[in-house]
């Protein structure tokens, strides 16, 4: 990676982080979304391929499905899946809300890195890994933000069984639904050899 980009990495991580943790306090860092943030930032600053390929497993669906549910909201006065609800929530600034826009843009930035270090396959387990962690710590706060959905499905908003079932449901669905599927896309298109 060139030193602009590593630069433009490193800016809108501070810019990002001091933000957000001003804004909506530590615990929202574990929105899977936000971790990708954080990772990517990393991964571009250090010119990681596992670890931006673990973010592209992780990133790349969920953030079209965001924007998707943000327009669909827009153009039509509801929601597809949730979980964008805080875009049109007054009590925060819209400039503070417009920067969650970020999601549009974060993977054709993934596509971008992701080609030109080449998709590393192990980003798949590490995703699963740091997934796992993140359930199990968003069960933990905040339960009626009900941060990653470890509380409720975004679907049927209800919990499936106890915690570690729910959670354990939940993870599967992500990898079955989610990063299996983006893995294999990846890896097709710009696998290492």
């Amino acid at each position: 990676m060139s030193r602009g980009v590593r630069l433009a990495a490193a800016t809108w991580l501070v810019v990002f982080t001091t933000v957000y943790g001003w804004a909506y306090g530590p615990a929202n860092f574990l929105q899977l979304c936000d971790v990708a943030v954080i990772l990517t930032c990393l991964g571009i600053m250090q010119g990681n391929a596992v670890l931006l390929s673990s973010q592209a497993v992780s990133s790349m669906v969920i953030d079209a499905a965001w924007s998707l549910d943000v327009l669909a909201r827009q153009l039509s006065g509801r929601h597809l899946i949730g979980g964008t609800e805080y875009m049109w929530d007054t009590r925060w600034p819209l400039w503070l809300r417009l920067m969650s826009l970020f999601h549009v843009g974060w993977p054709p930035l993934l596509a971008w890195a992701v080609r030109r270090l080449g998709y590393d396959s192990r980003g798949l387990a590490l995703q699963c890994g740091i997934a796992a962690v993140v359930l199990v710590a968003s069960r933990a706060v905040l339960p009626e933000q009900n941060l990653n959905f470890a509380h409720r499905d975004p679907f049927f908003h209800r919990a499936w069984g106890p915690p570690p079932v729910h959670l354990a449901l939940t993870l599967a669905v992500l990898i079955a639904v989610v990063y299996w599927p983006t893995h294999l896309v990846l890896r097709r298109l710009w696998g290492r050899r």
